[in-house]
């Protein structure tokens, strides 16, 4: 049973952090956290639809120029969120360019830039061709944990202190859907982009009762009509769907440690920072990061089922395996 999402960080453990979290089968994919994306690919740069930042220090935003210079002259919808004062972070960027060549693109390339409150949502668009001069419209919603939605999965948020206002993020898939290869071979039906449309179909709670018909074969000229209800229980297994929690650049604090914990709750992979060694604890205070230890400690109070910690300090350059043990010694606990 294969998973939807891959997770995978972006930089080494002493390099900008990243999260990049590609969708199976689907040329598609989000980001967490927008610093050096060098090491991504143009083709995984060009999936990217969403992109989550936990907060605008350089090594955390610095990639914004990167992936709009990929995506300018393109007909895309890219939809970025951070946290206070993420807008004008962002209006500064652009504000940074000269654009008077814009009105010769052909695509229409439109950002859409959410900044993140304690109760609520502000939303405004940037149309590449108006110079990427903020839409008059702004939208202001309510804020209760989730960004964003969509049938098959959402993403949540938890503010967090890092001295300033930080994000932790969480992707939760509703549920997933394993496909049974043998009952395909059965009903004599070939694996394809159909595959995709029937879950999405079971995604978003179309009727079980009508009708869906499946284009498969060399130019999908093979066509077999079933009831939809039906065809789900002979192909489908419906199991848990799976959850990623990522956390970057937070202090250690009893307020910190609950929205952690609670975000995080039965994650299949929680990805946390762990700048300092224990040893080194006061400096990580100082400087509002987690220590190793820490960083093990609540992914084991998260009940995380996987971890992975990063953004090491350089101050270990050629010690990581000392940060490592450190954090898996305190999960284990």
């Amino acid at each position: 049973m294969r998973p939807r999402f891959h997770p995978r960080l972006i930089n080494g453990p002493f390099d900008d952090p990243g999260l990049f979290i590609p969708f199976l089968f689907e040329n598609r994919a989000v980001l967490f956290d927008l610093g050096d994306i060098y090491a991504l690919s143009a083709r995984d740069i060009l999936k990217i639809s969403h992109v989550f930042i936990t907060h605008a220090h350089m090594d955390h935003f610095v990639g914004f120029d990167r992936l709009l210079r990929f995506v300018l002259g393109r007909e895309k919808k890219l939809y970025l969120y951070g946290p206070q004062g993420f807008l004008k972070n962002t209006e500064g960027k652009l504000g940074g360019y000269t654009w008077n060549l814009v009105n010769n693109f052909d695509y229409k390339l439109q950002l859409v830039l959410t900044e993140v409150h304690p109760e609520y949502l502000i939303s405004r668009e940037y149309p590449c061709q108006n110079k990427f001069i903020p839409s008059k419209r702004t939208i202001k919603r309510s804020f209760d944990g989730v960004l964003y939605e969509e049938p098959a999965f959402k993403i949540c948020a938890a503010i967090l202190d890092h001295s300033i206002p930080c994000l932790g993020l969480a992707l939760k898939e509703q549920f997933h859907i394993n496909i049974k290869k043998d009952r395909l071979e059965a009903l004599t039906l070939e694996p394809g982009p159909w595959l995709n449309q029937f879950k999405q179909a079971i995604y978003d709670q179309t009727d079980m009762d009508s009708e869906f018909e499946v284009k498969f074969g060399k130019n999908k000229t093979k066509k077999k009509r079933f009831i939809l209800g039906e065809l789900a229980k002979e192909i489908a297994l419906i199991t848990p769907g799976q959850k990623i929690a990522y956390i970057a650049d937070v202090a250690s604090n009893a307020s910190n440690e609950e929205k952690i914990v609670s975000l995080a709750k039965d994650a299949d992979h929680l990805f946390i920072e762990a700048a300092f060694l224990n040893k080194d604890r006061e400096i990580a205070r100082q400087k509002y990061h987690l220590t190793a230890r820490q960083a093990g400690q609540l992914a084991a109070k998260a009940g995380a089922k996987q971890f992975s910690v990063f953004h090491f300090s350089p101050r270990y350059l050629g010690q990581e395996n000392l940060l490592y043990e450190e954090a898996l010694e305190a999960y284990k606990r």
